[in-house]
């Protein structure tokens, strides 16, 4: 699918683009692609103009909602197919995403993006063949490029999830010339694709899985065993766990993990919110 081209706007933005009119500045300056470049619009009494086209002003915006054009309309950029699915804006500029109002990836301390480039700095991508199991917004795979891995095979199950990526600026285009024909994204579930996958094939893997209790076959002994297959000796596994119910029940979730991975044949140990493993 083509990646959306037009303004994406928040609260706070079109709050400020008001402002402007209402200060009669004839201009706004500022973001409207959630903080990725900076640009002018012009403003007149009913309309605003902005990359060459004219938009009402918007109004009754909801907090924690990015909304964008849909032709005829500013609307939120969410779907409802079983699940309430939503790209949700940040302090940071780059989005994170909710389902039924769980948040997918941890914004609380730092920018999604500046999250995910520690994470794959474990893994040492440059000139290496990466896999990542559960694409979401694309946020691995866009460090991995820019830290010049060779080539990102991303696996993503959920078709909404895929059609975030088309309206979030920050998430990396396949067909885009900045990805330089690295990054090859597949619409599929991983636990199946992944027989399929040739043995020693890739160099470095990245694995963020859904919650245990939502997609507990991408935490099983069977699917370890064949990330492990896949997965040339030496070559270095960072697994997000999060710490899902240690709260409540106690379970360490990050050290069951490790000890799975031990058994398929991974040296591994705990580091950063997750699971460092090395194929032995």
């Amino acid at each position: 699918m083509a990646h959306y081209d037009g303004p994406l706007l928040t609260r706070p933005v079109a709050g400020s683009l008001l402002d402007a009119r209402d200060a009669g500045t004839g201009e706004w300056s500022g973001s409207l692609d959630l903080g990725r470049t900076n640009g002018i619009a012009r403003l007149h009494a009913d309309q605003w103009q902005w990359g060459g086209r004219s938009y009402p002003y918007p109004s009754g915006l909801k907090d924690r909602t990015v909304y964008c054009w849909d032709g005829e309309a500013f609307e939120p950029v969410s779907r409802y197919s079983g699940s309430l699915i939503k790209l949700v804006p940040t302090e940071w500029g780059p989005p994170t995403f909710e389902i039924d109002g769980i948040k997918m990836l941890p914004t609380s301390k730092a920018s999604p993006l500046d999250d995910a480039r520690r994470k794959v700095e474990l893994v040492q991508p440059r000139g290496k063949v990466v896999l990542d199991t559960c694409g979401g917004l694309g946020y691995f795979a866009a460090c991995c490029l820019e830290a010049g891995a060779t080539l990102v095979r991303s696996f993503e199950k959920n078709a909404d999830v895929l059609w975030l990526r088309t309206l979030n600026p920050w998430s990396p285009d396949p067909d885009a010339p900045a990805s330089g024909g690295r990054l090859e994204l597949v619409h599929g579930d991983v636990s199946q694709a992944i027989a399929q996958i040739p043995d020693a094939s890739a160099d470095a893997l990245l694995h963020d899985p859904p919650r245990f209790g939502i997609a507990g076959e991408l935490y099983s002994q069977a699917f370890y065993g064949e990330l492990a297959r896949v997965l040339r000796r030496g070559g270095r596994l960072f697994h997000y766990t999060g710490s899902p119910n240690k709260l409540t029940s106690g379970r360490d979730v990050p050290r069951e993990v490790a000890r799975r991975l031990e058994s398929s044949g991974f040296k591994a140990q705990l580091a950063l919110d997750g699971v460092l493993a090395t194929r032995r």
